[in-house]
């Protein structure tokens, strides 16, 4: 299947499919099944396992929202798996953390890049072995919101910071984070807040806190030139620290413009005063006041919650019924995100069908999705061998993501990945002739026998460990049914049923003969003939339910 016959399904799917929406965001009371469990974990996490979905079946919606949206700690730091007996790190010896090793002159110039993607591995593990809550993914959103480039920032420590920044405020303020992330040094090194100054205003960051991270471009966003300029003149003088870690930032007052700054009508002509010495580090909280003052911040905000969590397309309806009464919610809850995306997702809206099934998966979605529903094996770090195997399987994970598109640490502009933000392709960008292919090479790979070899770590699929979680695997038709059930969340026609069931009984008179052949192996799980005999033919059916257009969507 090539990207044309891929998107052409999809579309055809999603036309026949996609009735109007339900009421808003009346709570939903609906019926609680599989299918809105399964959409639930599908939109908070990376990946859905059996247990969870089963776990939040019986809680039901509103108990399971209460264990979603949680934060979880952060967990152990990333480690020195990079340096060897002949290339030392003059700071961390091997298998210790280097995110609080200080900026060193003295550092070999390849370890840099070698922190970096040790951290980017790091992350992607997190997201792997992430509990069942929204933690991981709602940093990546922010991440995509608040978009800083690690090639640019170069410090792999900075990127921890940055990331635990995001992580540890994820459910929190948002007005308490735009100010957070305003002074971290992580963003004033992205867009060059280090380097505005009253005598050389820096517009980068005014430009892109207005444009992007607070009013944003919507259709009533009427801010002006003069309004970066002004935001610029307020924004002079933060500076990095580099001789402390973790990195801070610090207020030279010397370099601040202590004049006053005056604002468009769309801000209500407001005025910023003017501070003096150190007190001019205050305006900045003036100047988040005032934008988050205005109703576009929140407007804004939720169409971008609402684009990647439900569904790219924002219409009149959808801006009317769900975006502008959400925005109004952030406001009353004075910008609370933890209440602005539990009244979300207990809507009827997000559990629409329209909802259901309607995005292509990001690479991570697809990518760190496969391994956690199918419970891939990572090495172990019992030794220094095993730690390195653990984040090369882990690197590889990343790597794959990366090819697809999305490379963890590295939006491709400030405006974070094109896939949530441009017209009018959205989601479909993340599917293309190369990244369709390279994920149908990974389905029939990860697969097989020999799975997908990362240097010394290979990593693949136990079809016989997932068929066993499905409550009737001795049944080829129950098997194939709920197995899609689970991986597709939709139900499909008897006649494709029959297609998956045609790999478990190819060869077989009749699907006795499957049942046999499960329940002889079940009986003796260590005989290997019996072993292959199951596990060769779940290989092909998973293969062939992973490589359908129905698998790369959510």
């Amino acid at each position: 299947m090539d990207r044309k016959d891929f998107l052409s399904i999809w579309k055809q799917n999603r036309l026949e499919n996609r009735p109007s929406p339900l009421a808003g965001l009346d709570p939903y009371n609906g019926p609680w099944t599989q299918k809105q469990a399964v959409h639930l974990l599908r939109r908070l996490l990376f990946g859905v396992k059996k247990v969870d979905v089963d776990k939040v079946l019986s809680l039901g919606m509103t108990n399971a929202l209460k264990d979603l949206l949680t934060v979880d700690p952060i967990p152990a730091p990333p480690l020195n798996v990079y340096s060897t007996p002949q290339v030392v790190d003059p700071d961390v010896p091997f298998g210790q953390s280097f995110v609080n090793a200080p900026i060193n002159a003295a550092l070999p110039p390849e370890y840099y890049q070698a922190r970096t993607d040790v951290f980017k591995a790091w992350w992607v593990g997190n997201m792997i072995n992430q509990k069942a809550n929204i933690t991981e993914k709602m940093t990546l959103f922010w991440h995509n919101h608040f978009a800083v480039e690690a090639d640019t920032i170069q410090i792999a420590q900075a990127m921890h910071q940055y990331y635990k920044l995001l992580r540890d405020n994820c459910l929190g303020n948002f007005k308490t984070l735009a100010k957070l992330v305003s002074i971290n040094p992580a963003m004033l090194r992205y867009l060059n807040g280090y380097l505005n100054s009253k005598a050389a205003p820096d517009e980068n960051y005014a430009r892109e806190l207005q444009e992007l991270f607070t009013v944003g471009k919507g259709p009533d966003s009427k801010f002006t030139e003069d309004d970066v300029k002004a935001a610029a003149r307020i924004l002079t003088g933060f500076r990095i620290n580099p001789l402390v870690m973790p990195l801070t930032y610090y207020f030279d007052f010397t370099q601040h413009d202590d004049k006053d700054k005056k604002f468009s009508a769309f801000y209500k002509n407001k005025t910023i005063y003017g501070r003096v010495s150190i007190l001019g580090e205050l305006e900045l909280d003036d100047l988040i006041t005032m934008l988050f003052d205005n109703i576009e911040t929140a407007r804004h905000i939720c169409r971008k919650i609402y684009r990647f969590f439900v569904y790219y397309e924002i219409d009149d309806q959808i801006e009317n019924q769900i975006i502008r009464p959400l925005a109004d919610y952030l406001v009353q809850q004075n910008f609370d995100i933890l209440k602005t995306l539990n009244l979300l997702f207990s809507s009827q809206h997000f559990y629409d069908n329209a909802s259901i099934g309607c995005v292509i998966k990001s690479p991570l979605d697809y990518a760190v999705g496969m391994c956690r529903e199918f419970n891939i094996a990572f090495p172990q770090p019992v030794n220094d061998v095993t730690l390195i195997n653990q984040y090369l399987g882990w690197g590889g994970i990343a790597s794959l993501a990366a090819y697809q598109g999305l490379n963890i640490g590295e939006p491709p502009v400030v405006a974070g990945w094109q896939a949530w933000y441009q017209q009018p392709q959205y989601h479909e960008i993340w599917i293309n002739a190369d990244s369709l292919a390279n994920r149908n090479r990974v389905a029939e790979n990860i697969n097989s026998p020999n799975g997908v070899p990362i240097l010394t770590v290979t990593l693949k699929i136990d079809p016989i460990e997932f068929a066993s979680q499905m409550p009737n695997p001795r049944s080829a038709f129950d098997l194939v049914k709920d197995s899609v059930g689970y991986l597709y969340n939709h139900d499909l026609s008897d006649k494709s049923y029959n297609y998956f069931k045609s790999f478990l009984i190819t060869g077989y008179p009749n699907d006795s003969y499957w049942t046999l052949a499960w329940e002889q192996y079940a009986g003796n799980p260590t005989d290997p003939v019996l072993k292959n005999a199951v596990s060769t033919r779940l290989s092909a059916l998973y293969k062939e339910i992973l490589s359908q257009a129905e698998y790369h969507l959510s």
